[in-house]
């Protein structure tokens, strides 16, 4: 398989939003008996990027829900924002 042209390798460079497509997530023990650490791994446009985000405990809850009740989120790669589309509130 040929690699991709510059031009299209230039655009793709500078595609700044990306859609997140799958979130992988990941806890790790730092050691015995302290607490781990959490990270978030996204995957961006379908695997076109991937970014790892490393949020403390609380933060990690936060993002866990947030994920859930949103059917659409964005990861803007220069400022390193999460953005979520519509939020479902459930019922």
């Amino acid at each position: 398989m040929a690699d991709k042209p510059a031009a299209e390798r230039n655009v793709e460079q500078q595609i700044k939003v990306r859609q997140v497509t799958d979130v992988h997530a990941n806890w790790n023990e730092e050691e015995r008996g302290a607490p781990g650490k959490f990270s978030f791994q996204l995957i961006l446009d379908n695997g076109a990027e991937e970014y790892a985000i490393r949020p403390p405990a609380e933060d990690a809850d936060a993002l866990m829900d947030l994920f859930s009740m949103s059917e659409t989120i964005y990861f803007d790669l220069e400022r390193k924002v999460l953005i979520f589309g519509t939020i479902s509130l459930g019922g």
